[in-house]
């Protein structure tokens, strides 16, 4: 997530609100539709991306958001892209922003595809692996569908289930956001300190 998307896809939110995977025949091999021109499936944490109804990469494995912080389901559009993006929201332990490697916005909220582990839980954004994440960044425009679907429950599929975690108790998912919120007030602070004179 990033809160840098926010300002840019608040105009965008009428574009957005229509009815998910309204129309149009099965994707092969997806559960999306064949408007998609990325298809997430939740359930089984992978993704494909598409073009006039055909697959054009997938399925790749990806992994979505944790327990807190799941990846919102429904149709989208792509935002914006920014190949550099860096996150304040989520800094590194040195202050510094944390690297969002070829982000694909395409959720008001800053969700987007960018660079990361596939094994680990994000806060929200779908990581997509190397080198399949500039092929997902090359490829997608502005406007572009993007589909998210969950049909399963979360004891037959999702992100835990695939990777074989338990997912943390209410206890450690309030832990974790604590942390963060300390991170960022670190970052805040390294920030805000005087720089030594040269």
């Amino acid at each position: 997530m990033a809160g840098g998307a926010l300002a840019l896809s608040v105009g965008f939110g009428g574009y957005l609100a229509m009815p998910a995977f309204a129309s149009g025949t099965s994707l092969s091999g997806t559960p999306c539709t064949v408007t998609a021109r990325v298809c997430v499936d939740l359930d089984h944490q992978t993704a494909w991306l598409a073009k006039d109804g055909r697959v054009t990469l997938g399925p790749i494995r990806i992994a979505s958001g944790g327990k807190g912080e799941e990846t919102p389901k429904g149709t989208f559009r792509v935002l914006s892209k920014d190949k550099n993006h860096t996150t304040d929201e989520f800094p590194l332990p040195n202050g510094q922003p944390a690297p969002m490697p070829n982000s694909v916005f395409f959720e008001p909220g800053g969700i987007a595809f960018h660079g990361g582990d596939p094994t680990k839980a994000s806060a929200g954004c779908i990581h997509v692996p190397s080198p399949d994440d500039a092929i997902f960044f090359n490829t997608l425009s502005v406007g572009d569908e993007v589909q998210v679907v969950k049909k399963l429950s979360d004891k037959k599929g999702g992100f835990y289930k695939v990777n074989h975690l338990k997912p943390p108790s209410k206890k450690e998912v309030a832990a974790r956001k604590a942390r963060q919120e300390a991170a960022r007030e670190n970052a805040a602070a390294i920030k805000a300190a005087p720089k030594p004179a040269k």
